[in-house]
């Protein structure tokens, strides 16, 4: 059983039940400039992957200079609704827990910058993190540019530590980094297609997860 230094999270789906927000946002915002809206499940899809790539993977037939009015409709719609937006049971306490325990905590997303630290201040999670790296700050997953930056920055190897997340992104970003993945079922993306992209460790409810975690 690995002893984990350090632990990164995904945000949206992971810690945070916004995946049906995200959904219905993007939807709204294709309707706003004449879109056909995307379909609920290439919606899921694209939760993870920095703003511009999602627009250009559900978009593609769109004008590159379109994707600007997209972005600001769905920025609008996501802040107009996001205080229905709560984190998962259980998130504060554990990872109260874990850093009690001398982990190393930190978030890879594809949130923009201005974003997160929203989120984080909002959810009074902010103290509990070490370091985070957004999808305005380099590569979108699943590059592992956001794992290769988290673990030179907090001085960690890879084989020390494990990405924390719901889709085959985050997975895949994990393989790329060469660090062991968790893959949470109750987010973005569905069983089977996590267990198609070769997780370490799979988990299927918030408690599972903490309590999994707990014991590493």
């Amino acid at each position: 059983m690995r002893d984990y230094e350090l632990v990164v999270f995904d945000w949206d789906g992971t810690l945070s039940d916004s995946a049906a927000h995200i959904v219905d946002s993007l939807q709204a915002a294709s309707r706003d400039i004449g879109l056909e809206p995307p379909s609920d499940e290439r919606s899921r899809h694209i939760i993870g992957l920095g703003l511009r790539d999602a627009m250009e993977y559900l978009f593609p037939e769109v004008e590159p200079a379109s994707y600007g009015q997209l972005t600001d409709r769905y920025r609008f719609h996501y802040l107009a609704g996001e205080q229905k937006v709560t984190l998962f049971r259980g998130v504060s306490e554990g990872l109260v827990t874990l850093k009690s325990r001398g982990r190393l905590l930190a978030v890879a997303t594809g949130k923009s910058r201005v974003g997160l630290d929203r989120a984080l201040q909002s959810t009074g999670l902010a103290p509990h993190f070490d370091a985070s790296r957004c999808g305005d700050e380099g590569f979108s997953k699943p590059h592992p540019g956001m794992l290769e930056y988290l673990l030179d920055h907090l001085g960690v190897s890879p084989e020390q530590a494990l990405m924390v997340g719901d889709t085959i992104h985050d997975v895949e970003m994990a393989h790329g980094a060469r660090m062991d993945s968790l893959a949470v079922t109750f987010g973005a993306h569905d069983p089977v297609k996590l267990g198609r992209s070769r997780p370490t460790h799979t988990v299927h409810s918030p408690q599972e997860l903490w309590t999994w975690l707990a014991s590493r």
